[in-house]
């Protein structure tokens, strides 16, 4: 993005070629992928005209002037839809922008769509009854993850400079390493939430809304340097999200790794998920052994340390204010969830599986009040421990998943492999996941950077090294036709 940027400032390019030029990738692999569910590209090409027109005029043109983007459809564009991909919601649109794309968008950044989702967010595969299936960019019989899998395949892909998604559970940061390319969680707090969906839904939605201390809006960019101008423009509080708070934002560049604490856990062991695969594992070493030759202290950390992430994370979403995620599928009226499983059975059923299957596991998995107590306290002992083993400016390396991007459907058989990104929801801290190649099937490989409340420069700055360490992103080879426009 920076040197799309510099382009446009020397006039080398314009912003109506360099959004024709990603409207023009969309409309190649579009097709193919499934990512992108609505689009308002006569719009952005008006929008280009005017940033091409303050460009000759302004010698201080805004920060992100003529930069295409797009944004899950689970947050706030303006005249677009807001279906979650459910069916009962296809006629809803949105009246206003989201606080963050009000930002984007003041800046000068040009929205060219919205992507796909599972039903209501519900779920880490792209695919609802409303939109269909989205498909992987480097193999289409693969996932991209979810829930904000349709910006995984978008940037990975090339059809976006840069991609607006949302993360309760690894929302943003699984389709980022599914799909290649580099996404960001912030602390908790850091980005305003107001006009996420069904979390801080306003107006004829607030009924729906779930409060909840652990999602984050986050971003889904192609080199790590992309991630603080992004930041920077979108975070700060609006007024509305009551969670929202300023947090200092220091910058990657000047993170100096001499003797700074770096932990690795290359296989973790976490109840109900499954074992990192040989290839996941030597990428995280890998990893290591990067920031070890800029000076850092590497050792690793032990491998049962996020044991209880499920009871963790299950407990913290329960503590959460808000209807249950049946009252919420149900548009405000909780349907009976065995009637509804078996109308889906003999065909008539209005909601996709996974949505069905979340529900399913909200219900079964339901803390009794002394399990939730229990929880609670492994959560702070986690807590405690956490920031022990890190120290005041610390870093752990993990696996994103313990495999790279599976079949789809293949994610029902191991539903819990989530937990290794969920439990930083639960402790709220920032994370940043980055490529770092391919697996030997030709899919990418990631790992996990994570940190203290606060401490996103650190996260970033170790995604800046692996990007530096292991090459620049490529787009991934889902088709021929239009060319990609990097930077």
């Amino acid at each position: 993005m920076a040197a799309l940027l510099t382009r446009l400032r020397r006039g080398e390019i314009s912003p109506v070629d360099l959004v024709d030029a990603h409207i023009q990738r969309i409309e190649t692999v579009n097709p193919l992928l499934n990512a992108l569910v609505a689009d308002r590209f006569e719009a952005a090409r008006r929008e280009a005209q005017e940033a091409e027109r303050e460009y000759a005029r302004s010698p201080r043109p805004r920060l992100l002037l003529g930069i295409p983007f797009t944004v899950k459809e689970m947050i706030e564009v303006s005249g677009m839809p807001l279906t979650f991909g459910c069916r009962a919601r296809q006629d809803r649109r949105a009246v206003r922008d989201a606080t963050v794309v009000g930002r984007l968008r003041a800046a000068g950044a040009i929205p060219l769509g919205v992507s796909n989702v599972p039903e209501w967010g519900m779920w880490f595969e792209s695919y609802n009854r409303l939109y269909g299936r989205t498909r992987n960019p480097w193999n289409p019989r693969h996932t991209p993850g979810g829930s904000s899998g349709g910006e995984g395949a978008l940037a990975g892909a090339g059809g976006s400079v840069f991609g607006i998604g949302s993360d309760i559970g690894g929302s943003v940061r699984i389709p980022a390493a599914f799909c290649g390319v580099f996404g960001h969680k912030p602390t908790t707090g850091m980005l305003p939430l107001t006009g996420h969906y069904p979390v801080y839904a306003t107006g004829q939605d607030a009924a729906l809304a779930k409060t909840s201390p652990y999602v984050t809006i986050g971003t889904l960019t192609r080199s790590a340097a992309d991630i603080p101008p992004l930041l920077r423009c979108m975070a700060g509080r609006d007024g509305l999200d009551p969670n929202a708070e300023p947090v200092a934002f220091l910058s990657p560049e000047r993170v100096d790794w001499r003797g700074r604490r770096v932990l690795l856990i290359d296989n973790p062991r976490i109840d109900r998920a499954a074992e990192a695969d040989a290839e996941v594992r030597e990428a995280v070493e890998r990893a290591g052994r990067a920031l070890e030759e800029r000076g850092a202290y590497v050792d690793h950390a032990p491998r049962r340390l996020l044991q209880h992430a499920g009871d963790i994370w299950f407990g913290a979403l329960q503590s959460a204010s808000g209807p249950a995620f049946t009252e919420i599928l149900g548009g405000g009226r909780p349907f009976r969830l065995p009637f509804e499983v078996l109308r889906t059975l003999v065909g008539l059923g209005r909601y996709s599986w996974p949505a069905l299957f979340f529900c399913m596991g909200e219900r079964l998995g339901a803390l009794n009040e002394q399990e939730l107590r229990r929880a609670m306290r492994e959560f702070r002992r986690l807590m405690r421990l956490y920031r022990a083993l890190l120290g005041e400016g610390g870093l752990l390396v993990t696996p994103v998943h313990p495999r790279t991007a599976p079949r789809h459907n293949a994610a029902v058989l191991r539903p819990f492999d989530f937990l290794y990104t969920a439990v930083f929801n639960a402790l709220r801290v920032p994370a940043t996941t980055a490529p770092c190649g391919l697996d030997s099937r030709g899919l990418p490989l990631a790992v996990q950077f994570s940190g203290l409340r606060g401490n996103d420069h650190v996260t970033i700055a170790a995604a800046a090294v692996l990007e530096e360490s292991c090459g620049a992103w490529r787009p991934a080879p889902v088709t021929a036709g239009a060319p990609v426009v990097g930077g």
